[in-house]
Parts: C-alpha cells; structure tokens; sequence
C-alpha cells in the first residue's frame, strides 16, 4: 500500500511538473504577433487588398488593344455551299476557317482612364483598411492583456489578505489556548478567514475568465496551458501628459487608417462620377479584322498563271450537228501550269480577307440607364463626404473622450496612493491594538477590509490609467510596449 502511495505521489508530481515545464509565458508582443497571424479578420481584410489589386490591374489593360482570335471546323454533306466559291454543291464537305480581330478605344469621355485612377485610389483605401484591421486587433489584444495583468494583482491582493488573516488566526488561537483572549475572537478570525477564501476563489475565476478571451483572441483552444509575462510597470513618470487632445488628434488625423480610408474614399468617389459621366460622351474605336478559310470541295486541279505572255490557241466551242465535227476558234490561253489538288496551306494564303473600320457610337437614348448612373454616382460621393465628417469626428470625440478618462485615471490612481497609505497605517495600528485586547474584532476587521479595498482600488485605478494612456499613445503611432 505504501509502495502504491509513493508510486502516485510520484507520478503527480511529475505531471505538474510536466504541465509547468509546457506552460508558455507569453510576452505582450508575441500575443500581438501571434494573434494578427490568426486573425480571420485580417486575414478577410487581406484577401479584399488582393481583390483591389486584380481590379487595378484590369483596369489598367483594359486602356490596351484588345485581341481576340478563334477558328471552326465542320462537315457537310448533300447539297451545300462550297465556302470557298458560294457554289451550291452535292457532296460531303469539310472545311474549316481561322479568324482574329483587334480593337482600340480611341475616345470615350476618358471613362477608362478615369476608372484606372478610381481603382488605384480603391486599392489604396483597402490597404488603409488592412492597417485599421490590424490596430484593431493589437487594441483588442492589448485590452485583454492589461485585464489579465490586473486580475493577477487583484489575486494577489487576495491572496496577501488571505495569509494576513491566517497570520493572525494561527496566533490568537495560540493565545486563546492560553486564555489571553476569548474564543470568540478566533471564531471570528475564523469567519474572516473563510470570507477572504471566497473572496480569492472569485479572483481565480475573474483571472481564469480573463485568460480565456485572451486565448480565443489568439485564436488558442481553452486546453492550451497558458501564462503572461508581468511586467515592472512605472507609471510615475507618466502621470502628467505634455499633450492636449488638439495635438492628439492632429497626429492622429495623419497617421490613423481609417481616417486615410475615408479620405481616399471620398477622392474615388469622386473619380467615380467622371467615370460615370463619360458615358454621356460619343464613343470612338478602330477596328480590324482577319479572316481566311479551306474547303475540301477546292480541293481539286488548278491553274496557276506564271506572269508570261499569253498564247493563242485554237479551242473548240462546239460540234456541228449531223456529223459531229468540232469546230474551233481562236483563243488567248495565259501563260502557266495547271497543278493537281489545293491543298490547306494554299488555301489559307489565299483566301485571306482583312479589313479595317472605324466605330462612332453616339449614346442618344438608353431609358435613363446613363443618366442615372451618373446621379448614383454624384450620391455616392456626398456620402463619402459625411463618411469622411463622420470619421472624423469619432476619431475627436474618442480622444477627447480617452484624454478626459486618463486624466481622471492619473487623478484618482494619486488619490488612491494616498487612500492606501492611510490604510496601511491605520490597520497597523489597528492589529496592534487588537493583538492587546485594545479594541474588539469588528474595528481590526474593519481596518482590514478597508485596506484591501483600498489596494484594489489602486490598482484598478493604475490599470485604468495604463490602458487609457497606452491607447493615446497607439493614436499618435507610438509603440505599444509595457
């Protein structure tokens, strides 16, 4: 049994050592790398950069000629037309025929090149709204890292409370047993002592909670053992800010994604009606065409002329009747050879046929397809321009908002130095008093409790103040780092 015993204990131990040697301590930075590569997000806000870019650049060669080439081949049979004489023929026929064309926009109210611009600028916007998906992820990442941080403090002030009140518990039931104080006093410490084990198993779940939504912001799964780094925080020095919310805001207006995006919107939009109105312009292109076929109908003897001088030779036109005697004329026969089969190369090259044209279309009535287009278009850009109001205007209201808060937050964080270092004073004496008999358990707990409410108090106050003054420092592009 004994054996059995040692054997578990062992074996937990080594697990928990396992578990602890696994636990990886992550740095604010790693959570920030890690959760922009996971991000879906930023992943989906990747994927629209790279939908921008396929646009832009279609855009730019649609301004390029375009060429287009294709061919056909088929069979016939009975009576059909030879596509190489446009004579009616009886027999089985195949043949085929090889095409190309080419166009080029010449003029159309500069809608091409104005779409190109627009697409540019799109392009341009989406990659500012890549950036504002990435900031919010870091924002996100670093609120929940700064939750974490200050739940583990608030642990630990429970915790320090914890081992105050069986501190002293340990020591007046030694000195009930000797009968210096009364019973009641240790029943008391004893109630105290279960309402501080309450009070840190709700730390531990408030923690515990905390560490969870940074795990599904890193997209981690809830098993993965998992712990941050904390780090040496001096906020003294940081508690008067040389910057006004005017300044702030002026760096922020230059350096922040969505107020670029809404920007860059609103000049597209506007390149969007130019575009749209070169509709209401004539459109002119040059076109040509090349087109050339084979027939095995054609394909049979042929003559073929050699450039030579032509010679007269007497040919028959007919037979006299009755006695079936040719009769014959003179005729010019030109000079050449005659071959046997057309075969497809020589088809080809012969019936090449080319053409060239220029187009002029005139849009004259289309049902108000155009001309509503257009005033889509003029609509589209007065909303872009209180987009753009809008944008900045949140981005005002927010750092004025954030500037007041840490302003308040380094006040009432002072406040709450001077609130702790009372109450540390005031329980010290508090417990010496009690350890006398000097006062009864009702003031000792009351000085405790205010104690440990004022540490909390302080450190909800510094964490607020932290937060708030990191996320003025993110909108002037300051590093985020603790």
């Amino acid at each position: 049994m004994m054996k059995r015993v040692i054997f578990v204990t062992l074996l937990l131990i080594t697990t928990l050592f396992a578990q602890a040697q696994d636990k990886k301590v992550w740095t604010l930075q790693e959570c920030i790398d890690y959760a922009l590569q996971n991000s879906l997000d930023v992943k989906r806000s990747l994927l629209n950069v790279e939908t921008s870019q396929i646009n832009l650049n279609q855009s730019k060669f649609q301004m390029l000629p375009t060429l287009n080439g294709g061919s056909s081949f088929g069979y016939n049979w009975g009576r059909s037309i030879d596509p190489t004489t446009n004579l009616f023929v009886t027999q089985r026929i195949n043949s085929f025929n090889v095409n190309g064309s080419t166009s080029l926009l010449l003029f159309n109210g500069f809608r091409l090149f104005n779409t190109y611009k627009q697409s540019g600028l799109d392009n341009d916007a989406a990659a500012e709204d890549f950036t504002k998906a990435k900031n919010d992820v870091i924002l996100n990442v670093i609120t929940l890292y700064t939750s974490v941080i200050f739940n583990k403090e608030l642990l630990q002030n429970a915790q320090s409370q914890l081992a105050t009140t069986t501190q002293q518990l340990e020591r007046t039931r030694k000195l009930s047993d000797a009968g210096s104080v009364p019973v009641g006093n240790v029943l008391d410490l004893e109630a105290q002592q279960a309402t501080n084990e309450l009070n840190q198993i709700n730390r531990e779940n408030t923690l515990n909670i905390s560490i969870l939504q940074l795990k599904q912001a890193l997209q981690l799964p809830a098993s993965t053992v998992m712990d941050i780094e904390v780090p040496q925080l001096d906020i003294d020095s940081e508690l008067v800010m040389t910057e006004t919310p005017e300044q702030i805001y002026n760096s922020a207006y230059e350096i922040l994604p969505q107020v670029k995006s809404a920007r860059i919107k609103l000049q597209s939009s506007l390149l969007n009606v130019k575009a749209t109105r070169g509709s209401l312009y004539p459109r002119l292109s040059i076109n040509g065409n090349l087109f050339s076929n084979y027939s095995s109908a054609a394909d049979r003897s042929r003559f073929i002329a050699d450039g030579g001088l032509p010679t007269t030779q007497q040919v028959p036109v007919g037979y006299v009747q009755g006695s079936n005697a040719p009769v014959v004329r003179d005729a010019l026969v030109p000079s050449g050879v005659t071959v046997d089969g057309y075969g497809i190369s020589d088809q080809i090259k012969d019936n090449i046929a080319r053409s060239a044209s220029l187009s002029l279309q005139i849009p004259i009535f289309n049902g108000y397809q155009t001309r509503a287009s257009v005033q889509r278009s003029i609509i589209s850009s007065e909303q872009a321009t209180i987009n753009l109001k809008d944008t900045e205007n949140q981005l005002r209201q927010l750092i004025e908002s954030a500037y007041n808060d840490a302003s308040a937050a380094a006040k009432t964080y002072q406040s709450a130095m001077k609130q702790v270092k009372a109450r540390t004073e005031a329980f010290r004496m508090s417990k010496q008093r009690f350890d006398f008999g000097a006062v009864n358990f009702v003031e000792y707990q009351t000085a405790e409790n205010a104690l440990f409410q004022a540490e909390s108090d302080l450190v909800r106050a510094k964490y607020d103040f932290i937060f708030k003054k990191k996320v003025l420092d993110f909108y002037q592009g300051k590093p985020i780092e603790y």
